[in-house]
C-alpha cells in the first residue's frame, strides 16, 4: 500500500500508543488450527446449503457460531425485548424470488431486439410487489450515473428521468488511470463506482429502471459472478414503504448486449464511454424503448446478527469490534457437475472461523481495558445489510466505538512477507498497523487492484461511512515460499474460478499456515486498540472525517 499519511499525525498517535498499556509487543496465544478447520468445514459443508439467510441453514449457522462464542467465554452481547441477554440481533428482512422472467425487448430501431434473461441480462427489484414490469421505457445513457455536487459532476444534468431507464457504465470515470490523482481518485474506485450507488442514484433521479453495463475489468469480476449472484433469491432489509421509492427494476446487461443496443440507436458505445469520462458530459437519450417483466414471491422474516462481548476491565463503555459475515449465496446456478450449492468456504467461513479463534485467544489472554465485541453479521452478500442494520441500530453506541477489524475471505496457503490495506491510507489506524507490522516482521505492499473498489464491498464500510475507523487488512501476495508468483496464483485461482461459485469449497489438504498468520495479525491489531487510550480518526480531508469529528464531539458533550 502506498501510504501518504502526514508524519505529525502518525507521530501523534504513536505517542498516544506509547503511553497505553501496550508498551511492548505482547505475547500472542496460539491459534487453534483444529478450531479453524472444524469451523470452516462445518459452515462450508453441503449440510449448511451455502448459508442462505432466511433458510433452514441459518439456524444451524447461528447455533454453530454461538456454541463457539460460549466455549470462548464470551457473554451475550444484546438484550431482547424481554430485557434478557441474548446472542442475537434480529435483522428484519424481505426475500424476493423472481420467476417467469421475460426477455429484455428493445424497440424503436430498425427491428426489435430481444435478449435472454440470465445469459444476456439479469434484473430484479427492490420493491415488494407481486409483479415488476417495465413497459416501453425510454432508454437514456447516463454515463457513469454519478451525481457528485462536491466534485462538480452530474451525469443526470438537464434530464427528467421519470419513467425512463438509465443505462450506466460500471466503475467511475478515472478507473483506467495508473495513479490516484484523478477527480475520482484515479485507478482507486470510489463509492460512486459501485453498482449499489448507481441503483440508489437512479432511484433518487426518479428512473423506472437502471441497467449497468458489465465489463470485466472495471467490474472486477466476470459475467458468471453477476449471473450467479442475481439468479437466486435477493434479500433486503425491510423498509416502512416496502421499497416504493426504488426503481421498478434494476440489473445488468452484457457488454455485447449494450453494444447492440447502442448500434440500433445509431450510437457507438466506445465513443460515448470516452465522452462520459470527461467533465461536462450530458445524458444521451437513445431513442429506443425497453420492456421487461418478472413475477415476485415475497417472504418477510428475520435474519440475525450474532453478538458476543468480552467486557473491558477499566473502560467497559468503550468498544472495539471484530466483524465477519456468516452468510453466503445459498443455492445458486449449478455448475457442469450439477452442484448448485455455493458453499462459501473462503467467502466467508474463513472469516467466521477467524472470529471464533480470536474469541478463544482473547478469552485466554484475559480481558482488555476496553470491551471487545465479536460481531458475526448476516446479509453481506446482499449489500452489507446485516452490518448496515447494526450500524443504523447499534447495540453499542458508535460514538463510543473506537474502531475495529473486519475479516472477509482468508485464502488457504502459506504465510506472506507483506500485508495490504484495502482502500489505502485513510486513517490514523495506519500508525497502529505499522507498529504491529514492525513487531511481526511484515512489510506493506500496494493494493494490487484499487480499481475493484474492495473497500466498499465488505462490512467495514457500514461502519466507516458513520465515522468508525475499521482495519481492512489482508495478507499480501509475496509469500514466504514461492514469492509473488505463488501468491498471485492463489489469488487468481480464487477470483477467476471459485468466487461466488459452487467450487468455493473446503478441502482437508488446505495449508492453514497463512490463515493462522492472518489471525495473529488481527489479534494484535484488535488488542492494540482495546488496550490503548487512543481514539484514531480519519486523515484530514478524508470523506469520513467530518462525521467522526461530529460523533466524538457529541460523545464529549461539546
Amino acid at each position: 500500500m502506498t501510504f501518504r499519511k502526514s508524519a505529525s499525525a502518525a507521530l501523534g498517535l504513536l505517542l498516544m500508543l506509547s503511553v497505553s498499556a501496550a508498551l511492548a509487543a505482547p505475547a500472542v496465544p496460539p491459534v487453534d488450527e483444529a478450531l479453524l478447520r472444524d469451523m470452516i468445514s462445518t459452515l462450508a459443508s453441503d449440510e449448511f446449503e451455502g448459508r442462505g439467510p432466511g433458510t433452514a441453514a441459518e439456524l444451524k449457522t447461528l447455533e454453530a457460531i454461538i456454541a463457539r462464542f460460549k466455549a470462548a467465554g464470551l457473554q451475550p452481547g444484546n438484550k431482547g425485548v424481554d430485557g434478557k441477554l441474548t446472542w442475537l440481533q434480529a435483522v428484519p428482512t424481505a426475500t424476493i424470488s423472481a420467476s417467469n422472467r421475460s426477455p429484455l425487448v428493445v424497440t424503436g430501431g430498425a427491428q426489435a431486439l430481444t435478449f435472454k434473461p440470465s445469459s444476456e441480462f439479469v434484473a430484479g427489484s427492490y420493491r415488494m410487489t407481486a409483479q415488476s414490469e417495465v413497459k416501453d421505457s425510454e432508454l437514456v445513457f447516463v454515463g457513469y450515473g454519478i451525481n457528485a455536487p462536491e466534485l462538480g459532476w452530474n451525469d443526470y444534468a438537464g434530464i427528467d428521468m421519470k419513467g425512463k431507464t438509465a443505462v450506466i457504465l460500471v466503475n467511475d470515470p478515472d478507473y483506467a488511470m495508473e495513479g490516484e490523482q484523478g477527480l475520482f481518485r484515479g485507478r482507486r474506485m470510489t463509492y460512486y463506482g459501485r453498482w449499489t450507488y448507481k441503483f440508489e442514484e437512479a432511484a433518487r433521479q426518479g428512473a423506472s429502471a437502471a441497467l449497468v453495463i458489465h465489463d470485466t475489468f472495471p467490474a472486477a469480476y466476470g459475467w458468471q459472478v453477476v449471473e450467479s449472484s442475481w439468479s437466486n433469491a435477493q434479500h433486503f432489509v425491510q423498509t416502512p414503504n416496502d421499497g416504493a421509492d426504488q426503481t421498478v427494476a434494476n440489473g445488468w446487461v452484457q457488454k455485447a448486449v449494450a453494444e447492440a443496443i447502442f448500434k440500433a440507436a445509431g450510437q457507438d458505445l466506445a465513443a460515448l464511454t470516452e465522452a462520459a469520462g470527461r467533465p461536462g458530459f450530458k445524458p444521451v437519450p437513445l431513442g429506443l424503448k425497453a420492456s421487461l417483466s418478472f413475477d415476485n414471491t415475497i417472504e418477510k422474516a428475520n435474519s440475525h446478527n450474532v453478538i458476543g462481548i468480552l467486557p473491558g476491565k477499566t473502560r467497559p463503555d468503550e468498544y472495539v469490534l471484530y466483524t465477519a459475515h456468516w452468510d453466503h449465496l445459498g443455492r445458486c446456478k449449478a455448475d457442469a457437475s450439477g452442484d448448485d450449492i455455493c458453499n462459501g468456504a473462503v467467502d466467508n467461513a474463513t472469516g467466521v472461523a477467524a472470529l471464533a479463534a480470536l474469541a478463544k485467544m482473547n478469552g485466554a489472554a484475559g480481558r482488555t481495558a476496553r470491551s471487545q465485541v465479536f460481531l458475526a453479521v448476516t446479509l453481506e452478500e446482499s449489500g452489507l445489510l446485516g452490518s448496515e442494520y447494526y450500524a443504523r441500530n447499534p447495540v453499542f453506541p458508535l460514538a463510543k466505538t473506537v474502531g475495529g477489524v473486519n475479516m472477509d475471505a482468508l485464502y488457504a496457503g502459506g504465510p506472506a512477507k507483506d500485508v495490504t490495506v484495502t482502500g489505502g491510507d485513510k486513517s490514523e489506524l495506519t500508525a497502529i498497523l505499522r507498529k504491529v507490522e514492525g513487531e511481526m516482521g511484515l512489510s506493506e505492499a500496494p493494493e494490487e487492484h484499487p480499481e475493484r473498489g474492495y473497500y466498499y464491498r465488505s462490512d467495514h464500510f457500514s461502519f466507516a461511512k458513520r465515522g468508525v475507523p475499521m482495519f481492512a487488512v489482508e495478507r499480501g501476495t509475496d509469500l514466504v515460499k514461492g514469492g509473488k508468483a505463488a501468491g498471485a496464483a492463489i489469488s487468481d485461482d480464487y477470483t477467476n474460478v471459485r468466487y461466488h461459485q459452487p467450487s468455493d469449497e473446503y478441502e482437508a489438504n488446505w495449508d492453514m499456515s497463512g490463515i493462522k498468520q492472518d489471525v495473529r495479525l488481527f489479534y494484535r491489531l484488535g488488542r492494540e486498540l482495546a488496550n490503548s487510550t487512543a481514539w484514531p480518526n480519519w486523515n484530514p480531508g478524508d470523506e469520513f472525517r467530518a462525521i467522526r469529528d461530529k460523533s466524538r464531539a457529541k460523545a464529549a458533550g461539546k
